[in-house]
C-alpha cells in the first residue's frame, strides 16, 4: 500500500462516523482529484477483496468504515443495540416530506400530513436525522427543515437524487392519505 492510500484510510478511520469527503482528503494530502480517486477505489477493493470486517462506503458525500453485514451480530451484543432502529410512521412520514421538498416548513408539512407534527419534528432533530435550514422571510419567521447528514447514513444513500422519482407533487399528499 503507497503512502497516499494510507493517508486517505487513516484520514476515513479517524473521521469515524462523521466521515470525511473528498474535497477534505484532497485538501489534506495536497493530492490530486485523480490519485485520490484511485486511492479510494484501492480501499475500498481492498477490503471487499479481503477478510477485514470493515466496508468502505460513501454516504452523503463523506466515506466512512462500517462493519460488514456478517459482523453485525456480534457487534450489536457487544454495543446493546436493536437489530433495526424502528421510526414511527409519523417519524417515516415526516422523513419523506422533508426529503422530498426542503427546505420545508413546520406549516407546510402539517399540511401535507393533516396532523400537527411538532412532537416528531423534535423526536427527528433529536435523533440527527434532519436539521434546521434556516428560517422563512415571512411573520413570524418560521424554522425550515432539511435533512441531515445522517439521513444518508441511516439510509445508506449518497444523495437525495436516488430517492423514488414522484410523478407529480400531489402524489406526496397522497401518500400520506
Amino acid at each position: 500500500m503507497e503512502l497516499l492510500e494510507k493517508q486517505i484510510e487513516g484520514l476515513i478511520y479517524i473521521s469515524a462516523d462523521d466521515g470525511v469527503s473528498l474535497k477534505q482528503i484532497i485538501s489534506i494530502t495536497e493530492a490530486t482529484d485523480d490519485a485520490v480517486l484511485e486511492g479510494l477505489d484501492n480501499i475500498k477493493k481492498r477490503h471487499e477483496d479481503s477478510n477485514s470486517a470493515l466496508e468502505l462506503v460513501d454516504y452523503g458525500e463523506k466515506y466512512h468504515f462500517i462493519t460488514k453485514p456478517e459482523c453485525f451480530e456480534t457487534i450489536s451484543k457487544f454495543l446493546n443495540l436493536n437489530k433495526v432502529k424502528q421510526l414511527s410512521q409519523s417519524q417515516l412520514e415526516t422523513l419523506a416530506i422533508i426529503a422530498y421538498k426542503q427546505p420545508v416548513t413546520r406549516i407546510e408539512i402539517e399540511e401535507i400530513r393533516g396532523i400537527g407534527s411538532e412532537i416528531t419534528l423534535r423526536k427527528l432533530l433529536a435523533a440527527e436525522l434532519i436539521s434546521e435550514a434556516g428560517r422563512l422571510d415571512t411573520p413570524g419567521r418560521p424554522i425550515l427543515y432539511q435533512v441531515a447528514d445522517n439521513f444518508f447514513d441511516t439510509f445508506q444513500m449518497v444523495s437525495l437524487n436516488e430517492l423514488p422519482k414522484l410523478q407529480e407533487q400531489e402524489e406526496l399528499g397522497e401518500l400520506f392519505q
